[in-house]
């Protein structure tokens, strides 16, 4: 199939890289129609208990969350003060007026509710509730009162808060420092490419395939919102993927290329063998990163299947582009590719060199090699046993970001989260009143529970609302959750309400973590076992990218958790947590990249090993022709999500640190030691396989 792709291009290259420009281009414009249609939430469970009280409590009782909760804080004087009172009531009004605002509540217009006020007594809340709850409206929302609002309104300081001026803030942070990250990793890479691809013609070619990739992952995400919702979080995926996988696929090709044009080989055989090796590589590398991406969408959350969606179309559209306008574009360059020489060592690759001296050391060694490396890894992965998650709140925010002052403020002031409170449904409760009061009293006694308010009817069924101490998207929140649940209950009660929903969405993605982990390791093995015919190398890739994963999570516990290395990653506020959504993300994406770099390796490993060199000099030989570009490639992907930590939003210095450490360790520790050293201890059995399985094998 490969060798009829490579005839195919080179012998309509013109007209392949015609056709496939026309195609990008039209489904790039037609997929920037979806940007208007993506969505910036999604972090619930649609299908969970918590879901089904929002639509009750919104059908039955006419009720939802304030969409902006606003303190005022009257300084020295008490909030029951005249002056005070009548300052708070205009502002009340004016806030009334604003487009989208349905209706407001506040301690004043409750005709002095306690519950409303801080426990001081000098400040109190206001809440504003939204015509409209849908993510984007709320956000807007949010906005406009943030910046109307926000400071001095006569005698009172207004702090605002809630979720829609805090999905604002957020929002907006990420994508100031996402530009930000962009206007320094871009034209970086550049020059790096320049530098790794030894010249300037050379190193554009990572764009052939990166913007054919993007552009063409924004036209299936266009015909995916066409059916669901899809997160607005998923573009960063695709541009930071699509260039990531752009640069690899781009390397690899290149490489072989230059190979077989310095082996004496004409250009259209130079381009037909390439496609017929390293595509063949870039096929089932970008497969195997498909299937472990692919995993994401079996989750609840629409925030994470997004990401599914997006790291799918584009892993399939890198591959493709790959595949068919690099080759033809290297087939009308020919020599030419070489032009603008920046590097004349990296024109040529190398028979022998510092990797094969590498890899040679290490097989000489390879026990010690072995018990070193994985202290290491030990070592790096020690902190994981005090790994904790939770979801983002306010406190991803800058410290000095307005949205988290009026947070920190309401968690330091005000006894409980009165504008989040836990709401539980009854069905038919009203005919069971001593069952209800019972239930009543053993709700109040769970710890965290600050006040249980009298049951309200809608005529045949109750609602209860409770509130709590804690902040809702915390691990005591979830705990006190479960509590709840747990008690005796009449058949039917739902428990909902903000911390329910943080509670709905951990647990949706832990019952189906083990799914997804499982759907990974049982792809990957059967993908590597037909791309090499080994049954002990897939289960070496799994087992050595599970040990490289383990010490990412154990470096983001030391980091993220414990509160190291700010020097490098910047200040942020220490929750004792790490983003449940993010560390999933970043695990799945480096399990894929890691699954990347090991195709390269052992493509080339078998390759020479085919031809007839030892075990020991089929590996040396390998990482030699192919250690270089993994290397270069992780270091490239590094510098471009590096570049995150420069974000003032804890959740994305967290995605960018932790995905840069885990391809630098995997192209270093990983693939450049551990490989080596275990087949040269394993020998030839790295190649075994029943002669029964052989013919599901690929012939290479």
């Amino acid at each position: 199939m490969f060798n009829a792709i490579g005839h195919f291009v080179v012998k309509r290259r013109k007209s392949t890289l015609i056709v496939f420009i026309l195609i990008i281009l039209f489904a790039g414009g037609i997929g920037s129609l979806a940007f208007s249609k993506l969505d910036s939430g999604g972090y619930s469970d649609p299908k969970s208990q918590s879901a089904q009280v929002v639509k009750y409590l919104a059908k039955n009782f006419n009720l939802k969350d304030p969409g902006v909760v606003l303190v005022l804080d009257a300084g020295s004087q008490a909030i029951s003060d005249p002056t005070v009172s009548a300052s708070a009531l205009r502002l009340e009004s004016l806030i009334k007026t604003e487009p989208g605002v349905g209706q407001t509540l506040s301690y004043w217009s409750a005709g002095g509710a306690l519950t409303l006020s801080s426990t001081d007594g000098k400040a109190g809340f206001l809440f504003i509730y939204t015509t409209k709850t849908d993510f984007g409206t709320v956000s807007d929302i949010g906005k406009n009162i943030q910046a109307k609002y926000d400071g001095k309104f006569e005698s009172l300081h207004v702090y605002a808060s809630g979720g829609g001026v805090i999905t604002h803030a957020i929002n907006s942070k990420i994508s100031k420092d996402l530009a930000l990250a962009e206007a320094i990793s871009i034209p970086l890479t550049f020059i790096l490419l320049a530098f790794v691809f030894g010249a300037l013609v050379a190193s554009a070619m990572p764009l052939v395939v990166g913007i054919s990739a993007i552009l063409g992952a924004f036209f299936i995400i266009f015909l995916i919102t066409l059916f669901t919702d899809v997160s607005i979080y998923a573009l960063n995926l695709i541009t930071g993927l699509g260039l990531g996988l752009g640069i690899d696929y781009a390397l690899l090709i290149v490489n072989r290329f230059r190979e077989e044009l310095h082996s004496g080989k004409s250009v259209e055989e130079s381009v037909t063998t390439t496609v017929s090796t390293a595509g063949k590589t870039v096929f089932y590398s970008g497969l195997t990163v498909l299937v472990t991406l692919g995993a994401l969408v079996m989750f609840p959350l629409n925030f994470l299947k997004s990401f599914g969606y997006a790291g799918m179309s584009v892993v399939t559209l890198a591959v493709v582009g790959a595949l068919v306008p690099l080759p033809a574009i290297l087939a009308l360059l020919g020599n030419k590719v070489d032009k603008g020489l920046v590097r004349k060592s990296a024109i040529a690759p190398k028979e022998d060199g510092r990797w094969a001296q590498t890899a040679r050391f290490v097989m000489r060694k390879p026990i010690a090699v072995v018990v070193v490396s994985l202290a290491i890894l030990a070592i790096v992965a020690a902190p994981i046993k005090d790994i904790a998650f939770a979801q983002i709140d306010a406190r991803v925010l800058p410290k000095a970001d307005k949205a988290a002052i009026a947070s920190q403020v309401i968690a330091d002031r005000f006894l409980g989260q009165e504008g989040s409170p836990i709401e539980i449904i009854i069905p038919n409760g009203t005919t069971m009143e001593s069952q209800v009061s019972d239930f009543v009293d053993a709700v109040k006694a769970v710890d965290g529970v600050v006040r249980v308010n009298p049951p309200v009817s809608n005529g045949s069924d109750l609602r209860i609302s409770a509130i709590q101490s804690m902040p809702s998207r915390t691990m005591e929140a979830e705990k006190m959750i479960h509590e709840i649940r747990a008690l005796a209950h009449l058949d039917g009660t739902l428990v909902g309400g903000p911390a329910a929903d943080f509670t709905d969405s951990q647990d949706g993605i832990a019952h189906t973590l083990p799914w997804a982990l499982g759907w990974i390791a049982l792809s990957v093995l059967i993908l590597i076992f037909v791309f090499t015919g080994s049954i002990l190398l897939p289960l070496k890739a799994v087992v050595l990218n599970g040990l490289s994963l383990g010490a990412t999570l154990g470096i983001l516990s030391w980091v993220f958790i414990d509160g190291h290395l700010k020097w490098l990653v910047g200040d942020f506020t220490q929750t004792g947590t790490l983003d449940t959504g993010t560390t999933i993300l970043i695990a799945v994406v480096v399990f894929g990249l890691s699954m990347d770099y090991e195709i390269f390796l052992l493509s080339r490993i078998r390759e020479e090993h085919l031809a007839g060199k030892s075990n020991m000099e089929s590996v040396a030989t390998g990482l030699q022709r192919s250690a270089r570009i993994i290397t270069a490639a992780a270091g490239l992907l590094a510098v471009v999500f590096g570049t995150f930590v420069l974000s003032g939003i804890t959740s994305i210095k967290l995605m960018g640190f932790g995905v840069s450490f885990a391809v630098l360790l995997d192209a270093t520790l990983i693939r450049a030691l551990l490989v080596p050293a275990l087949m040269r201890l394993f020998g030839e059995k790295n190649w075994w396989a029943p002669k029964s399985l052989k013919r599901f094998t690929l012939s290479h």
